[in-house]
């Protein structure tokens, strides 16, 4: 079936797709949907946001009742991962359920060129480009960071609707800047709104959810925040009242908290949008963070090792939640390990949607239905690459085969071995008593390392912009 007919096919078929295309499939005796028909899909990104920066998550200064919410109302997984330690690559294998340097962005895509470590691949699919043909309306709303080229602008990569920034960090939420040019775009059009970053954001979310309101096309929106991302710049009302609330506090982690009450505060406003115009009932609504929070910042990742940046649990390990009401019971809660890379198969078996490509990812909704373990026969991978003055050819990696995990979180240093189930905070290395299984990840390892050198990761001819750059 050609893309164009398979996605009309999808537009009529109803009900009947939905329960079609997903027989015989590992989740689909596991969903009864009882709206009988394909759901909305709503996903929500934070950026930075530490395993323990929730109330839910362990919190005891911070107040979050719209994520606690989602927590509350539906299933959460406590060993879900990112797929790396920085934006760009867990962004990459988020859209893509591959891993990030099989699809080109081994490291962060930057606006500067000669600290840029990713090139999206042209043949990548997107879930975006999946979803759409299959009649999805879709749209992105925040942050890309997926590359400054017209091929990779999201309006090119299967997003219907773009209204965000198309670079890398914002060098403040209220100007909307970095290195000094506007990268804030609605669709192609560059724009300059007033306002801090997340509440724009949500604005615009709020708006297309009344829109869609009034579609008979399914959508899927992937919300893409940059709170709590540096610079760490709250409304001065949201600060104070963290400072009146918790008088002990100081600065740098008042700071934090504020932004991300903040955030959730909007977060809290969306959802409501979603009450309000009777598309909750069919939503399935995903909730999880790009990496690890960030130490220097004021973040917190609760008793985990490491931070954003860091290969161990801290910096890899993050909060998720997902509801769909009536397929998924509140208060869920499974032990399955996932990655951020596994949600593309899981959006495409709630969605009927069929992948006639391969992926690395694998479909997590038994996880999410049922609160089951998935006993997920395969090793982890995470692969990050970067550079700049003080890190230049830098590569760190980290696997993990049930509880053991291999470490090597600073170049050139030895691997480390451990095990999680006893040890979670990763704090004794037993590479050298359990020589057998250090060796076998770490053959395991190199084989992927070997597998993702042969993807291109800059775009050949190099990127056209001005040479005038910042570090």
């Amino acid at each position: 079936m050609s893309t164009v007919s398979r996605r009309e096919f999808m537009k009529t078929a109803g009900a009947a797709t939905f329960v079609g295309l997903t027989a015989g499939k590992t989740a689909a005796a596991q969903v009864d949907n009882p709206q009988g028909q394909r759901p909305n899909i709503l996903l929500i990104v934070a950026d930075d946001l530490g395993y323990g920066d929730l109330s839910s998550y362990g919190a005891e200064d911070m107040e979050t009742p719209a994520i606690d919410g989602l927590v509350e109302q539906g299933a959460r997984m406590d060993h879900f991962y990112a797929n790396s330690t920085v934006c760009s690559p867990t962004r990459a294998a988020l859209l893509t359920g591959k891993y990030q340097e099989m699809v080109g962005v081994p490291g962060v895509i930057r606006t500067p060129p000669h600290n840029n470590w990713g090139y999206l691949s042209q043949d990548a699919v997107l879930v975006s480009d999946m979803l759409r043909d299959a009649g999805y309306h879709t749209a992105l709303i925040g942050k890309w960071h997926l590359g400054l080229e017209e091929e990779n602008h999201p309006n090119n990569r299967g997003f219907d609707y773009f209204h965000g920034w198309l670079g890398d960090m914002m060098d403040d939420y209220w100007e909307h800047r970095r290195h000094g040019i506007n990268y804030m775009r609605h669709n192609r059009e560059e724009i300059d709104p007033d306002g801090h970053a997340t509440e724009l954001f949500t604005d615009w979310a709020v708006d297309y959810v009344h829109e869609r309101a009034e579609a008979d096309d399914p959508f899927f929106l992937f919300l893409s925040h940059f709170a709590p991302h540096f610079p760490i710049q709250p409304p001065e009302e949201w600060l104070e009242r963290v400072k009146e609330r918790e008088p002990d506090i100081d600065e740098t982690r008042a700071a934090n908290v504020a932004l991300i009450e903040h955030m959730d505060h909007e977060i809290g406003r969306l959802m409501d949008a979603l009450e309000e115009t009777g598309l909750a009932e069919n939503t399935l609504v995903v909730f999880t963070s790009d990496n690890g929070g960030s130490l220097p910042h004021g973040a917190s990742n609760g008793a985990l090792r490491g931070g954003k940046q860091d290969m161990y649990e801290g910096g890899i390990r993050v909060p998720f939640a997902a509801v769909w009401p009536g397929v998924i019971e509140p208060g869920t809660q499974s032990d399955t390990v996932a990655l951020t890379m596994d949600l593309v198969p899981t959006f495409c078996e709630a969605a009927g949607v069929p992948i006639e490509h391969d992926i690395d990812g694998v479909d997590i909704l038994p996880s999410l239905v049922n609160g089951e373990t998935q006993a997920l026969d395969r090793d982890l991978f995470w692969v990050r690459r970067e550079g700049g003055n003080r890190y230049m050819g830098l590569t760190i990696w980290a696997a993990r085969r049930g509880d053991w995990k291999l470490v090597k979180n600073v170049h050139g240093a030895p691997f480390e071995l451990f095990n999680l189930a006893d040890d979670p905070q990763e704090t004794t290395d037993l590479s050298d008593e359990h020589q057998g299984i250090y060796n076998e990840l770490t053959e395991a390892l190199r084989a992927h390392i070997q597998r993702g050198g042969q993807v291109p990761w800059q775009k050949p001819g190099g990127r056209e912009v001005d040479e005038d750059w910042e570090s």
